[in-house]
């Protein structure tokens, strides 16, 4: 029986191996010379923003926010399309998370709706480049207008992806990447916020590393002696072990290879699906080089766990993302209703991820395409009976 096809998954190849097992038997497994130099790595794909590693993609959201100083009293813009840790992460540190609706089409987050949602309290506005796509985030920072707000870019689906030519990293106030096995490079679990101003990504290198201070001009009590850290403000622990950080910078070598695996994935499935009654596929703004990171039709008719459960039982790992943030229950006992945001919700209510990832063969796709076809055929022979 042929195995099920999940909707990502990792590729891990024996230079990766190596790369870790060299760190394993060093005198670093963390907080050391690998750190840096990912740091540096990732640099050169923001378009030399300064970067901090964190362990996770939601600790970068964490950390971005408290890096650009969030807390009780301040709003903090999210669109709804978005894994739950774009929000809850604010949330977190005393934020009131306004949701504002996306864009059909790109279903990134509508400039429109957030410039209504933005008021004297909003303190970061939230874009996520769903999908790979990148927001348009020149639009963005005209809503912003008049405002102090910053902008932050939830990039955990678009690294190596561009905006008018621009690398992701570079178009926002701050920027977060997830590296999660089903992203578009993996450190297994790991993030990054890449920031504008220096001192915010002091402040994110702070945070990450328990909030300790040794720089010497740095502080209070300098002549303490060698060994004397400091505690200014406080953070947490979600520092990026040299291990990962080896796996990371030799997935970062192949990550052009990747972006273009997947392309060429994408520009299969347009032309393969093309004709396909009752389903979109995604689009793309011409201004835009997405990083490609999930493959989301739209089924129509109301059709989607139909051909969910049908694609699933013959062992195609389609999945959907992503149930709307103020939808999920933490949300809605605190008194957000759904119907806020209409065209998030419709897209929900359509959404199906095909399987997208670089190891995907050509074989393996067809089957993707084979099952999807089966399954909207089955049911419309059913309806027509």
């Amino acid at each position: 029986m042929t195995g099920m096809l999940p909707y990502g998954r990792q590729s891990v190849t024996e230079e990766d191996v190596a790369a870790v097992a060299a760190v394993l038997r060093g005198d670093w497994l963390t907080t050391g010379p690998q750190v840096d130099a990912f740091e540096a790595d990732l640099a050169t794909w923001t378009g030399g923003v300064g970067v901090t590693t964190v362990s996770n993609g939601t600790a970068a959201l964490h950390v971005a926010y408290a890096a650009a100083g969030v807390g009780p009293g301040d709003e903090v813009v999210v669109p709804p399309m978005t894994f739950v840790a774009t929000a809850s992460s604010a949330a977190a540190l005393g934020a009131t998370i306004v949701f504002a609706d996306v864009e059909d089409e790109t279903f990134c987050l509508d400039p429109a709706a957030a410039a209504d949602a933005v008021t004297s309290r909003t303190r970061v506005v939230s874009a996520v480049d769903y999908a790979g796509h990148p927001a348009d985030y020149d639009a963005l920072r005209t809503s912003l207008v008049g405002s102090d707000a910053l902008l932050l870019a939830d990039a955990a689906h678009s690294i190596g992806g561009t905006y008018h030519g621009r690398p992701v990293g570079s178009l926002a106030d701050l920027t977060t990447f997830s590296f999660f096995p089903t992203k578009n490079l993996t450190t297994a679990e790991g993030g990054a916020v890449a920031a504008l101003d220096p001192a915010v990504l002091k402040r994110a290198r702070r945070f990450r590393g328990v909030g300790l201070v040794r720089e010497r001009d740095d502080l209070r009590f300098p002549d303490e002696g060698g060994w004397h850290q400091e505690v200014h403000e406080f953070g947490l622990n979600y520092r990026l072990p040299d291990v990962l950080c080896a796996l990371g910078r030799s997935q970062l070598r192949r990550l052009g290879e990747f972006k273009a695996r997947r392309d060429a994935l994408v520009a299969r499935y347009d032309k393969a699906l093309a004709d396909l009654d009752g389903v979109l596929l995604p689009t793309r703004r011409s201004w835009a080089d997405p990083a490609w990171h999930l493959y989301p039709i739209r089924v129509l008719d109301g059709r989607r766990r139909e051909v969910y459960d049908r694609m699933r039982a013959a062992g195609i790992g389609v999945q959907v993302n992503y149930l709307p943030v103020h939808w999920h229950p933490v949300f809605a006992d605190l008194g957000y209703r759904r119907g806020s945001c209409p065209v998030a919700e419709r897209f929900y209510s359509q959404q199906l991820s095909l399987p997208l990832y670089p190891g995907l063969s050509d074989t393996d796709q067809d089957r993707v395409i084979d099952a999807l076809t089966a399954a909207l055929r089955a049911g419309s022979v059913r309806s027509a009976a």
